[in-house]
This record gives C-alpha cells, sequence and structure tokens, in this order.
C-alpha cells in the first residue's frame, strides 16, 4: 500500500475483539508517543523561563499557552492531510515535527545565556511541538478507523484519548527529573530521540487504502461539526476547571493534597475508558453522551457542594468517569454527517472545540472565581454540562427524526 494513500477501508468482519484491540493499539501507540513529547516539558518550561530566563510570570505562561494555540490553527491542515494524503502521512510529518521540536529546545538551552534569543527558539519549538501533536492525534484517530472500520469509531476515539492522558502524566514527571539530573537540554534530545525512533516505526507500517469520491470544503465540515463541537466545548468546562482550580480551592478551603483530587480525575478516566469503550457501540453514542454528561455534572456537583477533602475527591473521580466518554461518544455520531473522504477534516473540526474551550476556560472560570469564590467555578462547570446533555438531547431528537 502506498504511504499517500488515504483513511476509510472497513476491516475483515471475521476479525475477533483481541486482534481489533491490538490493530488499535499499534496505531494509537504513536499518540502515545507524541504526547509523551508534550508533556516532557510541562512542568519544566515555566521556570526555565522565568527562574532561568528571568521573564515574568505571563511571560512563562505564554510558553507553555502557545503550544495550544499552534495546536488549534493547525487542525484544519491535519484534517485536510489526512483526507487527501492519508493519515500515515499526517502521523509520520506530526512525529517529524516533534522531532524537530526537540532540536529547537536544545538551541534554546544553548542559548541560554542570551535571554531573548533562547525565548524565540523555545517559542519556535512549542510552536513546532503543537502543529506535531494535532497532526499525529488527528491522524492516528482517523489511521485507526481506516484500519479497524466505522464500527469501531468510539473504541479507536477511546483508546486514543487513554495514550493522550496517559502520556502526559508520565511524561510530565519524567521532564522533571530529566531537568534536574541532566539539565534543560537533555528534555530535547529525549523528545527527538524519541519522536523520531516512532517516526522510523510509523514508515515501516501499512497505509490504510483509499476512499473515493467527493470532499466538502472544510467550511462546510465545520458547519456539521459545530452542534456536537459545541456539546464537546460544554463537557470539556469541567475538565479545564479542576485541572486549573482544584488547587486553589483546596487551599481557600485549608486542605491539603490537592494533587490527589488531578490523580482520581486522571485514574478514573482511564478507567472508564477502558471498561466502557464498547458500549458506544453497543448503545449508541447519543445514550451514552447523554449519561455521560449527566453523571459529570453529578461529579462537579459534589465538588461545588463538597464541606470534606474526600467528598471534592470522590467528585473529581465521578467528573472523570463521566467526562471520559463525551469525546468519543459526541464523535461517533458526528462523523456519520460527513463522507467517509471528509473524516479527518470532520475529526479536525470536532476537535478544534475542544482547544478552544480548555483555552476559554480558565480566564473564564478566573473571572468567576474573582467575583464569587472559588466553588463557584465548580457550580458553573457543573451547570455547563448540563448545558451539554440538553443540546445532546436536542441532537438525538433531531437524529431520530432524520433531519
Amino acid at each position: 500500500m502506498s504511504a499517500n494513500s488515504s483513511t476509510l477501508a472497513a476491516p475483515d468482519s471475521g476479525d475477533q475483539q483481541g486482534s481489533i484491540g491490538r490493530r488499535i493499539a499499534a496505531i494509537v501507540f504513536f499518540n502515545f508517543i507524541a504526547y509523551l513529547t508534550v508533556g516532557l516539558p510541562l512542568a519544566v518550561v515555566p521556570g526555565f523561563v522565568h527562574g532561568d530566563l528571568g521573564y515574568g510570570t505571563v511571560i512563562a505562561g505564554l510558553a507553555v499557552s502557545i503550544q495550544y494555540l499552534a495546536t488549534l490553527l493547525s487542525r484544519a491542515w491535519a484534517g485536510n492531510l489526512c483526507d487527501l494524503q492519508g493519515p500515515k502521512k499526517s502521523v509520520t510529518l506530526g512525529l517529524a515535527l516533534c522531532a524537530g521540536s526537540g532540536l529547537l529546545v536544545v538551541l534554546s538551552s544553548a542559548c541560554a545565556g542570551t535571554a531573548w534569543l533562547s525565548l524565540a527558539w523555545l517559542f519556535a519549538g512549542r510552536l513546532v511541538l503543537g502543529a506535531g501533536e494535532s497532526l499525529v492525534t488527528t491522524g492516528t484517530i482517523a489511521w485507526g478507523i481506516g484500519d479497524v472500520g466505522p464500527r469501531f469509531t468510539g473504541k479507536v476515539i477511546s483508546w486514543n484519548g487513554m495514550t493522550t492522558y496517559g502520556a502526559l502524566g508520565l511524561g510530565a514527571p519524567l521532564g522533571v527529573l530529566l531537568d534536574k539530573h541532566l539539565g534543560f537540554a537533555a528534555l530535547g534530545l529525549a523528545t527527538t530521540a524519541l519522536a523520531a525512533a516512532a517516526f522510523l516505526l510509523a514508515r515501516r507500517k501499512s497505509a490504510v487504502p483509499t476512499v473515493k469520491g467527493a470532499r466538502m470544503p472544510f467550511r462546510t465540515v465545520f458547519r456539521h461539526m459545530t452542534p456536537f463541537g459545541l456539546c464537546l466545548a460544554l463537557g470539556s468546562v469541567g475538565f479545564g476547571t479542576i485541572t486549573a482550580f482544584v488547587t486553589l480551592y483546596y487551599g481557600s478551603r485549608g486542605w491539603d493534597h490537592a494533587a490527589l483530587a488531578l490523580t482520581s480525575l486522571g485514574v478514573s478516566f482511564i478507567v472508564a475508558r477502558l471498561l466502557l469503550a464498547d458500549s458506544i457501540s453497543r448503545f449508541g453514542g447519543y445514550r451514552v453522551a447523554l449519561c455521560s454528561f449527566a453523571v459529570e455534572a453529578l461529579g462537579l456537583a459534589l465538588i461545588w457542594m463538597a464541606d470534606s477533602p474526600a467528598t471534592a475527591l470522590a467528585g473529581a473521580a465521578v467528573t472523570g468517569f463521566g467526562f471520559a466518554l463525551v469525546f468519543p461518544s459526541l464523535g461517533m455520531e458526528a462523523v456519520k454527517l460527513v463522507p467517509a473522504s471528509n473524516r479527518g477534516s470532520a475529526l479536525g473540526a470536532y476537535a478544534l472545540f475542544l482547544d478552544l474551550s480548555l483555552g476559554v476556560t480558565g480566564p473564564v472560570a478566573g473571572v468567576i472565581a474573582n467575583h464569587a469564590g472559588y466553588s463557584s467555578v465548580f457550580l458553573f462547570s457543573a451547570l455547563s454540562a448540563v448545558a451539554g446533555l440538553g443540546l445532546s438531547q436536542v441532537l438525538a431528537a433531531r437524529a431520530r427524526r432524520g433531519g
């Protein structure tokens, strides 16, 4: 098969579940490596910019968030690349960009004596990494669906998400250790080595056959994805609020061990995706989405009303369990609305709303916290999940009517 082939052939109907799982895992592994390179510098970059280069906290924060701007802006490119040249092309190019970002980090470290030059190289590396992340994660989803078939869309998206959060959880502490013992340049070298090795593996893997057919303009695909993306954005508010504000919330209450809430959120997220990934194909995306929003809203309400750290911890776990299947359940329904030849673009457009939500949630929740206290941001998040449930119900009713 050509490396330039595109997406979404049907699988052999005789494949067993174990074979399907192995095939999905072999592809989403590349997403794990990409997000491992994202996670490595995550906890180190702010300290390098603020402590080593001497810039303020705003620039230090920007050094982290500028990566997500690149991810957001490259979603359409990633989707079109998957559709026109194949998801394998998107994944290999993304891994090459991740490897290149590591070299830019090495340059940044080498120029640390000249703060502005070091920062410029670092920002360039963050932008390249953001684009690489977008290409890999969109490509692995499209590649996985192309390999095992649209029936397993929910499972592919679920497993891809597990690799994302698992790699971030592993990468951040590993990056801190590398920086502590080997220096900032070691992060760049590790990033380049990991991404380059994954690139060589991906190059050897078979692409999926091209799907022929007319392709919609991206603006048309985006219009189809917008209602589902809005649901995803509303569901993502809770996740973004917990990651950004749970530490401050615990501190305002005089509670210790806020990190346990983040661990609880992540562990329950992964457990839900492991246990329930097949539920989407069994019960349908809309039913799973409605249940997911309800569970997530309950978890966020528990945090809002918490009178002890144990209750807040339980709320974080319930929230993670509920949020886990929002993306894949709605994503499976969303991609049904476009031809197979546009599925990569659809995935890119849909995921764009997750980027937007996580980018906007922090500032909006910060304003709410300043005016009404930290607990109020979790009420806001719970209401957002309820709004997502309501909009999902509208979409489900429309689908039943064939609209």
